[in-house]
């Protein structure tokens, strides 16, 4: 008869060991003072939710990616988030109703049916940071800044960072006039920069050659920042609304820049992508994400995505990006202090009971030895003993 292995957890579901949750939990409250610190509040949405307020904007894109069940109480289909920023929108535009911009920050478990990447984690730990309320490419400097500012606090270095805007493939799509399905799968070929796929698609479409050309070198437009000057004459034709979001990434660029300087930021490499789409479906503008050399992933997306409220019954301009704890510590070099652990000796002594309060009133960690207990202060993990020394009660390594 087999014996049950219930030790086992399912597929890219992890436990977080002792060591390990002491460093998360390090990391977590070091980033979450340094958005403090830019004027981030911390909010926690509730873990489970209606499946409507889930799906909501980015959460579209989600539907797979979410576990549902039934709610007992009301019949209603529920849940489990799998990602927080439609939860956050929520807060900002029915919770607040704030007239004025306002900055939120988040972090907490999310659970995925499915892996992102291979290998990936189900159960990420979900950091981010959304500022709603202003329009301006200023939002998304300081966005981009604060997300930059993350990886220097944990020591994360060789950053390179991809910039690129929706609205460029959305307005070209919208000029030439085409249907969903082909616009779909003019997007996902994009993605892939599949450029013979592309052409033969659009020999396929009715549109007049001037926009195949243009919709074509999209592909193309990848880069330096020399990539604004090509698009400009590549989408020479195309409608106002394509080159003032060409305008609009490159006024965020040179704002970056500047920003980055001033914070003596440096070392991060920038890449343009004017076919980069990803979250097109619900990002309305400037879109960005972070990389780092040793993972074949992004370590950090964001974007804009303007009128995320409007179903909680307030539309606002919103930007924001987010990462996960899990993946970040994967390459911080950022070392964390280990506090001492001081074992006490099983002792009735009330000086002793004192002392021991004393040390963990001033922050310091004392575990207590137990009746019949062999072990001794390394067994422990303890680094350091209370000693009784010319009657009093001295701490030793």
């Amino acid at each position: 008869m087999t014996t049950k292995q219930h030790w086992i957890l399912p597929q890219g579901i992890e436990e977080v060991l002792p060591q390990q949750a002491a460093k998360f939990e390090a990391m977590r409250r070091m980033l979450l003072d340094l958005y403090a610190s830019w004027g981030y509040e911390l909010v926690i949405p509730p873990t489970i939710d209606f499946i409507e307020s889930l799906l909501t904007g980015t959460g579209h894109d989600l539907d797979l990616q979410t576990f549902k069940l039934v709610d007992q109480l009301s019949g209603r289909t529920l849940g489990i988030r799998a990602d927080m920023t439609p939860q956050v929108a929520r807060i900002d535009a029915h919770q607040l109703q704030r007239d004025v911009p306002t900055r939120l920050c988040y972090i907490g478990t999310v659970l995925r049916t499915l892996p992102e990447y291979i290998g990936d984690s189900r159960s990420p730990m979900q950091v981010g940071a959304e500022l709603y309320g202003h329009a301006g490419a200023e939002s998304e400097v300081e966005i981009i800044a604060l997300m930059l500012q993350t990886f220097t606090a944990l020591e994360i270095d060789n950053v390179y960072l991809d910039l690129g805007n929706v609205d460029i493939y959305r307005g070209l799509a919208k000029q030439a006039a085409l249907s969903d399905e082909a616009e779909s799968q003019l997007f996902e070929m994009l993605q892939r920069k599949a450029v013979t796929e592309i052409n033969t698609l659009l020999d396929s479409l009715n549109i007049e050659h001037s926009m195949k050309l243009m919709l074509s070198g999209l592909a193309s437009l990848n880069g330096g920042k020399e990539v604004f000057e090509k698009a400009r004459h590549l989408l020479a034709q195309a409608d106002t609304a394509v080159n003032n979001a060409i305008d609009y990434l490159e006024k965020t660029a040179n704002l970056m820049w500047q920003r980055l300087a001033d914070m003596n930021i440096n070392g991060i490499k920038v890449h343009f992508d004017l076919s980069e789409l990803h979250g097109y479906h619900y990002q309305t503008g400037v879109v960005f994400a972070a990389f780092v050399p040793q993972l074949g992933q992004a370590i950090a997306r964001g974007g804009r995505y303007d009128d995320i409220g409007r179903v909680f019954g307030r539309a606002r301009a919103a930007t924001g990006f987010s990462t996960d704890l899990k993946i970040l510590n994967q390459i911080a070099k950022k070392q964390f202090a280990v506090s001492d652990r001081i074992l006490a000796p099983l002792d009735d002594d009330p000086a002793l009971k004192e002392k021991i309060a004393a040390l963990r009133t001033a922050g310091q960690t004392v575990i207590e030895q137990l009746p019949g207990q062999q072990a001794d202060a390394s067994a422990m993990g303890c680094n350091k003993n209370l000693c009784l020394a010319d009657a009093q009660w001295v701490v030793k390594d």
